[in-house]
């Protein structure tokens, strides 16, 4: 393996992809659960509700640092190791992707500062509007990386100059189907992704018998509710999209001949097919696992509402711990999935995986990939620990918990207008 340059850059950039979408489905997941309970406190006045907002916010904070850290190395190595594919195609597929940094690092982020550290120097209205800027940003981020990839999977909008993919019609890049019905599968993805970490966190306090204002008993309904509605949106759009598997993108033919792409296809790539096989079959197990899911736990909320002293059998909450593993296994897999199909191809039908490669070294790959891979690895096991560890410390906490001097702070009433 350490002989293959090409196998090298591969792995190494399954890990940080599969790694970063980790960080991003759940930054998608939480962005409007936390929006909308910010929402429903101003509108009641309630200033007692957000303190669910500060702890789901401070998971949101630490969650969102590794997403960024992760999204910069890995358009790092798209720079390093694929140049092959910047030089022929960065006109059209680079372009969205320069509109999702911009998106991201200067609209996002700024907008998010302003929510981190706005909480009592504006007003109420004005503090949730910046986290309104915060959510519908992480979404058009999510769509400009989709837009890239959908061009990959399905090129369309270009023409070839001198070996140079230069965009021709930014419409059919946005509306195409490779993109758009990705992002539908991948934003109800992500909400369910979303729902399983608030289920497991809310059921940790559960058991402990930590419940302040009732955050934690929403938590889990609201996380109840998503799992039995989404799983079915999630499979309508994941199963359109196989019809475009078998589809030759509108501008085959354009690089190489009928005859060539038939060749380069039964050549193969190198990964066995048992690869694609398995993640499928992981991404189906896992769906099949929360669909039927969704309805047990709807039950169990309407068992524990009409009969009262089911509510102390807090054992039966234990399982929910594990939750979230089913949503980011099936995300990972879906996603090991559509781009092992797409082999032996980076743009299908233009560019190969093997010309796509940054030439290199044997020694050179082994080197990168034994810097990044370890250091990479070792970021996101201390964020998933910090995840885990605010999680479970609850509101009083985590990153944006209110400090307060019992001393010196005035009384307020519970109802009382916040100032945030």
């Amino acid at each position: 393996m350490f002989d293959d340059p090409l196998l090298l850059a591969r792995l190494q950039f399954a890990f940080t992809a599969a790694t970063h979408y980790m960080f991003v489905a759940l930054t998608l997941g939480l962005a409007p659960y936390i929006l909308v309970a910010q929402l429903r406190a101003a509108l009641s006045g309630d200033r007692t509700r957000m303190s669910a907002v500060r702890f789901w916010g401070g998971l949101y904070l630490v969650n969102y640092g590794m997403g960024v850290l992760s999204g910069l190395v890995m358009e790092l190595q798209l720079a390093l190791n694929w140049s092959g594919l910047q030089e022929m195609y960065g006109y059209s597929f680079g372009a969205p992707l320069a509109l999702e940094t911009m998106t991201a690092f200067f609209v996002e982020s700024t907008f998010l500062g302003l929510w981190i550290f706005g909480w009592d120097r504006m007003g109420r209205w004005a503090h949730l509007g910046c986290f309104a800027v915060v959510t519908a940003t992480a979404y058009m981020s999510a769509w400009w990386v989709l837009v890239s990839n959908g061009f990959l999977r399905n090129p369309v909008g270009f023409e070839m100059v001198d070996g140079v993919a230069h965009l021709t019609d930014p419409v059919a890049l946005m509306t195409n189907p490779a993109a758009t019905m990705a992002f539908g599968h991948i934003v109800t993805g992500a909400l369910l992704v979303g729902a399983a970490v608030i289920i497991a966190t809310s059921a940790h306090h559960l058991r402990r018998g930590n419940d302040p204002q009732r955050m934690f008993s929403r938590g889990i309904t609201y996380g109840t509710l998503v799992m039995c509605l989404l799983p079915i949106p999630v499979a309508a759009f994941g199963g359109v999209q196989f019809e475009l598997f078998d589809q030759a993108p509108p501008t085959s033919g354009q690089t190489y001949t009928a005859a060539e792409i038939e060749a380069v296809e039964a050549a193969g790539d190198g990964v066995p097919a048992v690869v694609g096989g398995t993640a499928d079959i992981l991404m189906m197990s896992m769906w099949g696992l929360m669909f039927f899911l969704g309805p047990v736990l709807l039950l169990g909320r309407l068992v524990a509402h009409f009969a009262p002293g089911v509510r102390r059998m807090r054992w039966a909450l234990y399982p929910l711990a594990v939750l979230p593993f089913l949503p980011y296994l099936a995300s990972v897999g879906g996603w090991v999935f559509r781009e092992t199909n797409r082999q032996p191809w980076t743009v299908v039908h233009h560019l190969t995986t093997a010309d796509a490669v940054t030439p290199m070294s044997p020694a050179a790959a082994a080197v990168s990939f034994g810097l990044f891979t370890p250091a990479f690895a070792l970021l996101a096991a201390t964020t998933w620990w910090l995840l885990v560890r605010f999680a479970r410390r609850g509101p009083e906490g985590g990153p944006l918990a209110e400090h307060r001097d019992d001393d010196s702070a005035p009384a307020e009433s519970p109802t009382s207008v916040p100032s945030f």
